[in-house]
């Protein structure tokens, strides 16, 4: 944040009044404290650290350099497809391709059901610009039976674009259901879902995954799709019709070589453009037909889009491109957030848009056969010039999918549209740009001393290669000497451009001009008192009405914004009274909200106002309105407490506001300043038309309208990214004023005062033109005093992981330097620069409340090359006149903190001030004397004076040095010993030095001091340095790392007031009531604190356990077995516990979108803890923990069984427990330089070459330090910390699971196994690998011994297990074991909710509840325990009561205080002086990370790790936690009878329907394992009768509801791959044919843990059993074991409906796996215990005589008569044939007379 202030006139003010920081407005007004102005209190904090008054003649500059966008990111996509339901068609084979831009994934094939279940993680690595990255279309699809040779057939696709969800919370959509549609036809609606995760992690995100609960209830689609909030979760088909007008503005492209080449071949000169537009929206083009040859074209086209609306793309890429027989390229990109142009509220309206221009900007407008800066066509990254303007349309119809004129295609359509009037973009005016160059300085000396000269456009105007053209009377373009060149203008050529009222139509450069020198690095031009000026006429629309809209509310949202960085400056620099800063900002906000509503609604009526300009204007309305009654209703309830969650409001409301102020529809282009050297263009500025537009009305003016703006000039493209966009190209302070030329007359009002203008010399008798130049009569003398105090966090710029610092401070066109620090990032300079005779131009008033600004640049100096840039910031002096008094309270000023920017990112902060003298007319003599300190000898180098240098105090530091960790290698060589420096403030101490570091990495010598003298005020304190040397031979010494505290005051120790530390004298008692009995309790827990008594009651609603438990038997809920001690295991207590997480975060969830909903008006004032009058830290502490848990365990406290559970921890303990860090803190060590990269913290990761543990601790020396008794003086600060010898201890890591495994095979999945590292130990789990799966379940646990210091990482990875080759690591998580030993919080062993001495529940520490708090009471030398009677215990003057009993194995009770420890180690926190949260019984979720891609998580495990030491009691042996194996259960499944099963069959020759029905059935995922009954044949009625058995053996997880199948994926797989699917029977009716394939008729799913009962006969089975299941009372076979009924068949119809195909009878039987052993049966009717044959009619038997009946029945009854002629006639041709074959014989016979 920045830190500078305005200081203006001052009174003086009485010594304790509190500060309070105003805004001018509200100073003026008088609102607080009844004061008149008082603007030294102003701190006008923002994100550059200048801040300046309203009504000045400045405006802020932009210290942000490089361009954000447009810079490649890495990103990864994860996809988890885990089942699809209700997808249409019959018997299907599905697999879903999940498809991002160009890459295509596929599941695998699931065989013959409508509801597969996959569970397949897809993982996709991108590395692209986020727009890019955004743009992208994520598609889903179902595709039917592909495989090598098929294509398959799409059955439904699902798409969103990935911005989408990246804007999501999390940026993820977790088990939600896709609804898939069928884009060839729209009219056919769902064709059904697929539930999936999907998430999108850029690098550094972090992503929380919900934890993953076993998902027994029944999901409920609708309530769960896959759509952003406030999506309705019917959306409809619209039709997007995108209508392009025309295209002004073009390029002149080819204009050179290729022109003249064409001319000599056609003889003619043609515009060298073919364009046309391509139009992308959700995954779809159109495109325009091509204008051949033309700069202007017009197409009067539509295209067509038909999508979802709302669709679930963002964006619609709109470029205009030249068509070419190579290849096209783009001219301009232009991108229509549809957010922008809709609104979805009450009174929200459809995306629409314009008729309206669209500015395009892209590279610049010159034409080279190369075009560097091609991308920015594109659309990526900020375009550098103005490409050409389109106009367009955009309009949305929704459609009723059921009339008939709709195609039911969603192909991108192309049509005609009529011509559009001139005048419906409004009217054309004539604009005026007017600009003064008042300084250029910083001129990078690279660029060479060639002349510069700078160049302003707006849109194609004042652009040297497009010349000025101008409207003519009709309003098109036409006129002028198009290719006039600027420059002879301004040269005062003889044929001068004049347009009709004799004004010079435009001067658009600068005339050029040779650099001179201002440093080694930079370049100034010498403008002196001679400024160069620009203006430019230009024609638009008049539709500056939508600006200044946009305007007023920027505005609002500048003065919100620094209002709230105000008041968060207050919070941070810890002044008083933020709570009243705040309420000005709201209050001011609600007046600018005010102030909108009066002004917004003018110029009703102006030409050229579109439906979009009408309804946004509602929208800003009623939001603004809202805005403003929210602020001021939120005013009143700004207290002190609630400071933080009303700026979190006030937050949303800017980022509303600047929502608002984003206007869809473009008018004026926006101006661009280049600065070119010698012809060649070097660096832009790009300025917002709006920011400078002028209106009568104030608030409506463009926030940098006639003021000095400072721009600093940068790279085009992509050479503007790193360290090259960095460095300024040049600074400029220019004066900007557009506006219509008529409203003129003000254009130079703004200027510093003081000028005269000079013109071009005109004929006699013409009017007034704008000046060339402005000659400034009136200059002022200053002296300038820059006092460099320190600077600390600075950037890294040398190998060894530090700097070389010097700062170069410009102010004018001057420049100085500190001195070279060498080595160090935080240097204190403690210098004071003096810039002599610094001319500024302009009125002495002005400059006092307004002068420039000084830039501050940080170096790192190199023995070789040019200095390295670390940083730059800005700062504003403070002015004294020569008539003013030097002296309080604006003088001398103070010392302040400025940010410095590295490009975008922060490097580190700055203490300095700035103070600007007048010379006056006596010289130098008036000025103030500089008194530094005189003991100084540092030659020429001024110290800062003492006025302005922080009052001293001295200081102890001492330091606790306990050890070095993992310290990597220097220059190749290992660190043998090492010793650590401290330094703070130019003092220091040296640690003992470590003889070995391999044998002993500890310090000899644990405690030191030193002392200094620090500044009074904590913020100014500065640094300390950690550094750590390796002493090698011949008494080198070499650096292995350092590390920078920047802030101490975490270390600073404050003494315990008296009362604070004696407050236990006041008995006060706290009771906490505990459950009488042991086995089966939760707390409900109800604390009340108030501020004046410390009494916690902590009771249980229910006093008689037993009682309860009697009620809950009654109960038929919950059944007795799961209360059985026998049957829970670690798994149970595991479960339990993880339901627990998962409502607890529900209920969190609920309670937050709660209080952002409403007013917390309430809990502001009632449940509030007032922090000052409470001396309890930890009961305050422990109160929110016992809200959450009372919070969570409430809604299922009546139904669920009482298991004792453990803490699951969504995250690494570390992070609860703020990394252990109570005493022992670990301060990394960096070496290296810092990285480029805009991730500082990421690229860090990588500099780590070690750890130093220790701690700190400091204090102002004083006489009265109060010593206990016990005090050891060598150990000062630190008392009661244990000894650093080596400890050997055994370390029990347990490990549960791993979720979200990225893939690290080809086939998208993983073999993972368990690798632990500690030490020299390393176990590798190879050989109990688990095959292909992403989401494993170990269940294991490793003992490894170890000794620390020298093994104090612990790291935990998971590899992929390879056939081949080496094993790939997936991910690693390392954990610090020694902070845990060490910790107050004692992580060694985590405390159980409960004391149990067999069972699930055993204690696990071989420590007991009563000697682990005896052991804490004697360390904290507290009084007790002291156990009384009737289950009480006291510690210290708490009494805590619980119950005193225990049951051993054999159900025996005995006495024990075991209980009553336990409840005082629970509360433990609550403990006077010493007390402390003590770690649970838990398990933590730890995120992997992979080396090669730092910031990317790549899954998480579950572990926990508990620490024995071996000098005591050895622990008991490891829990055991391996994995539940599935149990071993059949399934027998007796298909009795069909009834109305359709009839599929039409007998050819009867014509009779029947059909052959047999019933095929098989549980999902076992398809290969499907069984088939006998066929009943000729079924006329529908009915079939098959007493047949299926047999179906199954291995089944009872906890997870699952089946667990263990097969090969494919017939090349190394191993069985475990699958783990929910328990489903399916059952399918057929009709069997004889030489085709069997028909499918019906079908239904099972899952067998909840279905709805059976009917009892066929008439009572309905289509609702399926259809409308939820609401049908359901079984579970496991729990009935044996159940019989009618079920029905059903089959989408058509209409995609259900409908009804048939009834089975069935009977379902489960038995055990031994049960079934025992009484075996045969598959079908076979033995043993074979069922009987069915009777079937007769009918079904005769199948033989079928065919001779149907001759029968065809020959005698229905064709008798034609039978009768065919036969006939077949008789005569027989005959006739007979004839002809003998006739020839005979005749021989006959002639020959034989």
């Amino acid at each position: 944040m920045k830190r500078s202030k305005h200081r203006g006139h001052k009174e003086d003010r009485n010594g304790d009044e509190p500060a309070i920081l105003e805004t001018e407005d509200l100073d003026r007004q008088g609102m607080f404290m009844g004061g008149g102005p008082d603007p030294d209190t102003i701190s006008l904090a923002s994100v550059t650290a200048v801040t300046t008054n309203v009504s000045n003649k400045r405006s802020k500059p932009d210290i942000k350099m490089e361009p954000s966008s447009g810079r490649p990111v890495d990103y990864q996509i994860s996809v988890t497809v885990i089942e699809a339901r209700q997808l249409v068609g019959l018997n299907m084979d599905p697999m879903v391709c999940v498809e991002i831009g160009e890459d295509k994934k596929y599941t695998s094939m699931k065989e013959s059901t409508n509801c597969p279940y996959y569970n397949e993680y897809f993982v996709f690595d991108f590395h692209v610009p986020p727009d890019v990255m955004f743009d992208k279309i994520l598609k889903l699809s179902v595709i039917h039976s592909k495989n090598l040779l098929r294509s398959g057939t799409l059955v439904g696709t699902f798409k969103l674009d990935v911005g989408t969800i990246y804007s999501q919370p999390e940026h993820q959509f977790y088990h939600k259901w896709a609804l898939l549609i069928d884009p060839e036809d729209i009219s056919g609606g769902c064709k059904g879902y697929i539930k999936c995760d999907i998430a999108v992690v850029a690098k550094g995100d972090t992503i929380k995954t919900p934890h993953k609960a076993n998902e027994s209830e029944e999901d409920d689609i609708e309530g769960n799709l896959l759509i952003p909030e406030g999506v309705p979760a019917e959306r409809q088909w619209a039709r997007y019709y995108l209508k392009i007008y025309k295209a002004e503005g073009l390029p002149r492209m080819n204009t050179s070589i290729m022109a003249n080449v064409k001319k000599a071949f056609i003889g003619e000169n043609k515009d060298l453009v073919d364009p046309y537009v391509l139009v992308q929206f959700a995954g779809q083009k159109g495109k325009t037909s091509v204008q051949k040859s033309c700069y202007e074209p017009i197409w009067n086209e539509q295209i067509v889009f038909t999508e979802m609306f709302p669709p679930l793309c963002k964006r619609m890429k709109i470029q205009l491109r030249d068509s070419d027989k190579v290849n096209d390229v783009a001219i301009g990109t232009h991108f229509l957030d549809l957010r922008n142009i809709s609104n979805d509220g009450d009174k929200g309206f459809l995306p629409t848009l314009g008729p309206a221009w669209v500015n395009m900007y892209g590279s610049t407008r010159t034409y080279t056969l190369m075009d560097e800066y091609q991308e920015l066509n594109e659309g990526l990254g900020e375009g550098v010039s103005f490409r050409a303007r389109l106009l367009i349309n955009l309009g949305v119809e929704i459609l009723d999918p059921s009339s008939p004129d709709i195609t039911s295609s969603t192909d991108v359509q192309l049509e005609g549209v009529s011509n559009i009037a001139e005048t419906a973009t409004g009217k054309v005016e004539e604009f005026f740009l007017f600009g003064s160059f008042l300084e250029a300085t910083m001129i990078d000396r690279k660029i060479g001393d060639k002349p510069i000269n700078f160049e302003v456009t707006i849109g194609y105007y004042g652009n040297e290669i497009d010349g000025a053209a101008r409207p003519n009377t009709k309003g098109k373009k036409g006129g002028g000497d198009g290719d006039e060149e600027e420059t002879e203008l301004i040269h005062n050529s003889s044929e001068e451009e004049m347009d009709d009222d004799g004004d010079l139509t435009s001067v658009a450069t600068t005339p050029p001009m040779k650099p001179v020198i201002t440093d080694r690095n930079y370049f100034h031009l010498p403008y002196f008192e001679r400024k160069p000026c620009i203006y430019i006429k230009s024609w638009w629309q008049d539709q500056r009405r939508r600006l200044y809209n946009a305007n007023i509310i920027d505005n609002i949202a500048d003065k919100l914004e620094d209002g709230l960085n105000d008041v968060q400056e207050i919070i941070k620099t810890e002044k008083t009274y933020p709570e009243r800063r705040l309420r000005g900002v709201l209050e001011e906000l609600s007046q600018g909200c005010s102030q909108f509503l009066s002004l917004a609604n003018k110029d009703q009526n102006s030409s050229g106002r579109t439906k979009l300009d009408r309804e946004r204007l509602k929208l800003c309305m009623s939001e603004v309105e809202s805005i403003g009654q929210q602020a001021k209703a939120m005013r009143s309830q700004v207290k002190k407490s609630t400071v933080r969650d009303k700026i979190k409001l006030a937050q949303n409301f800017l980022t509303k506001l600047r929502f608002l102020a984003d206007e869809p529809q473009h008018s004026v282009p926006d101006v661009f300043i280049w600065m070119i050297s010698n012809g060649k263009r070097i660096a832009y500025a790009r300025v917002p038309s709006k920011d400078i537009l002028y209106s009568s009305i104030e608030e409506e003016t463009g926030k940098d309208c006639g003021k000095v703006k400072t721009i600093f000039l940068r790279i085009p493209g992509k050479k503007g990214f790193g360290p090259a966009g960095w460095t300024v190209q040049s600074k400029i302070e220019i004066y900007l004023w557009l506006g219509l030329t008529r409203q003129r007359k003000d254009y130079l009002k703004g200027l510093p005062n003081g000028f005269e203008e000079n013109k071009l010399s005109k004929g006699p008798g013409m009017p007034c033109s704008p000046p060339i130049s402005l000659t400034y009569m009136m200059k002022q003398i200053f002296q300038l005093r820059v006092h460099m105090y320190q600077a600390r966090s600075l950037f890294a710029a040398d190998s060894t992981g530090l700097s070389d610092p010097f700062a170069r401070i410009f102010f004018s066109t001057q420049s100085q330097v500190t001195e070279i620090l060498p080595e160090t990032l935080c240097p204190t300079w403690d210098q004071l620069l003096v810039f002599e005779n610094v001319e500024l131009f302009g009125e002495a008033i002005e400059l006092r409340d307004d002068p420039p600004i000084i830039v501050i640049e940080l170096y790192d100096q190199d023995t070789v090359g040019k200095a390295e840039f670390m940083g730059r910031t800005f700062a504003k002096p403070v002015v004294k006149m020569a008539d003013e008094h030097y002296g309080p309270p604006r003088f001398p000023p103070q010392l302040e903190y400025y940010q410095i920017y590295r490009g975008n990112c922060t490097a580190g902060e700055m203490l300095a001030a700035f103070e600007l003298l007048q010379i006056g007319p006596n010289g130098k003599a008036d000025l103030p004397p500089i008194d530094g300190p005189t003991d100084m000898e540092r030659g020429p180098i001024l110290p800062v004076p003492l006025g302005i240098r922080p009052v001293l105090s001295k200081y102890r530091i001492e330091v606790l040095f306990w050890g070095l960790r993992d310290l990597k290698r220097v220059n190749l060589a290992q660190v043998d010993r090492p010793r650590v420096d401290i330094e703070c403030a130019g003092k220091g101490v040296q640690s003992a030095l470590i003889p070995n570091y391999k044998k002993n990495p500890n310090f000899s010598t644990l405690v030191k001091w030193f002392e200094v003298d620090l500044p009074e005020n904590e913020l100014l304190h500065p640094p300390l340095n950690i550094r750590v040397v390796d002493c090698r031979a011949f008494g080198r010494y070499t650096l292995v790392g350092s590390n920078a505290v920047t802030t101490l005051r975490k270390f600073i120790y404050r003494a315990k007031d008296k009362q604070a530390n004696n407050w236990s004298t006041t008995e006060e008692i706290i009771v906490v009531n505990m459950e009488p009995e042991p086995g089966f309790k939760k707390m409900d827990t109800v604390v009340k604190l108030d501020s004046c008594d410390t009494v916690v009651k902590v009771e249980d609603d229910d006093k008689d356990g037993k009682g309860r438990k009697k009620k809950r038997k009654k109960g038929d809920e919950i059944e007795e077995d799961e209360l059985d001690e026998s049957m829970l295991d670690w798994w149970s207590k595991y479960f339990a516990s993880i339901e627990t997480l998962t409502e607890v975060l529900k209920v969190q969830e609920a309670a937050l979108s709660d209080s952002e909903d409403k007013d917390d008006m309430d809990i502001a004032d009632g449940g509030d803890i007032k922090l000052d009058d409470s001396p309890v830290k930890g009961t305050k502490k422990g109160k929110g923990k016992k809200k959450k848990e009372k919070l969570g365990i409430d809604p299922f406290e009546k139904k669920k069984p009482k298991l004792d559970e453990l803490k699951v921890y969504p995250k690494e303990l570390e992070s609860e427990f703020d990394n252990f860090e109570d005493w022992l803190h670990s301060f990394n060590l960096y070496r290296g330089k810092g990285g480029d990269d805009e991730d500082q913290n990421m690229m860090d990761e990588d500099r780590i070459v070690g750890k130093f543990k220790g701690s700190l601790c400091m204090y102002k020396v004083s006489d009265d330090m109060p010593r206990d008794m016990s005090f050891d003086s060598n150990m000062g600060m630190f008392q009661n910390i244990p000894h650093n010898d080596p400890i050997n201890i055994l370390v029990r890591i347990y490990v549960i699971r791993a979720t979200d495994l990225h893939p690290a095979d080809i086939n998208g999945k993983a073999d993972p196994y368990i690798a632990i590292r500690l030490g020299k130990t390393e176990i590798k789990d190879k050989e109990n690998y688990i095959s292909k799966q992403l989401n494993p379940l170990f269940g294991k646990s490793f003992d490894v011994e170890a000794t620390f210091p020298m093994d104090s990482t612990l790291t935990v990875s998971i590899y992929d297990w390879d056939l081949v080759g080496t094993d790939d690591l997936i991910g690693e998580t390392k954990i610090d074991l020694e902070n845990r030993f060490y910790s107050k919080h004692r992580a060694t062993c985590g405390v159980a909710c409960n004391y149990a001495i067999h069972g699930y529940n055993v204690w696990r520490d071989p420590m007991k509840p009563t000697q682990i708090l005896a052991k804490l009471c004697k360390d904290g030398k507290l009084d007790g325990p002291h156990y009384g009677p009737a289950g009480r215990v006291k510690v210290e003057n708490r009494v805590f009561m619980a119950p005193t009993e225990i049951e051993d194995e054999n159900g025996l009770k005995k006495q024990t205080d075991e209980h009553l420890a336990l409840t005082v180690l629970k509360h433990w926190e609550e403990i006077p002086r010493v007390g402390c949260k003590l770690v649970p019984e838990h398990v933590e979720t730890r995120p992997l990370h992979h080396p090669d891609k730092p910031g990317i998580e790549q899954g998480r495990i579950e572990m926990w790790v508990d620490i024995f030491p071996k000098d005591m009691t050895a622990p008991a042996p490891a829990l055991d936690i391996s994995p539940r194996k599935p149990k071993k259960f059949e399934l027998r499944v007796i298909i009795w009878n069909t009834d109305e099963v359709v009839l599929e069959d039409d007998d050819i020759f009867t014509g009779e329907k029947s059909s052959d029905i047999f019933v095929r059935g098989w549980l999902k995922g076992q398809q290969e394992d499907k069984q088939d009954t006998d066929v009943h044949y000729h079924s006329i009625t529908g009915e079939g009768n098959f007493n047949w058995r299926f047999v179906y053996p199954f291995d089944y997880l009872m906890a997870e509801e699952k089946i667990v199948i263990s097969k090969k994926e494919s017939m090349f797989a190394w191993d069985e791959t475990e699958y783990k699917i929910p328990a489903r029977l399916n059952l399918q009716v057929w009709d069997a044919d004889h030489f085709s394939a069997d028909d499918f008729l019906g079908a239904i799913e099972i899952d067998l843990n909840r279905f709805p009962r059976g009917a009892k006969t066929a008439k009572q089975c309905t289509i609702e059993m399926v259809t409308n299941e939820a609401e049908m009372p359901t079984v579970s076979i496991f729990k009935q074991k044996r159940i019989k009924g009618w079920w029905p068949f059903v089959a989408r119809n058509e209409d995609d409906e259900f409908e009804l195909t048939g009834k089975v009878e069935a009977e379902l039987h489960l038995l055990t796996g031994e049960e079934a052993e025992r009484s075996p049966v045969g598959e079908g009717r076979n033995e043993p215990d074979p069922l009987e044959k069915p009777n079937r009619p007769d009918i079904a038997l005769l199948w033989f005589l079928i065919p001779f009946k149907a001759v029968k029945n065809l020959i005698c009854d229905q064709y008798l008569g034609l039978t009768l002629k065919i036969v006939s006639a077949l008789l005569l041709l027989a005959m006739l044939a007979l004839f002809l074959y003998s006739m020839p014989g005979y005749m021989v016979k006959k002639m020959m007379g034989v």
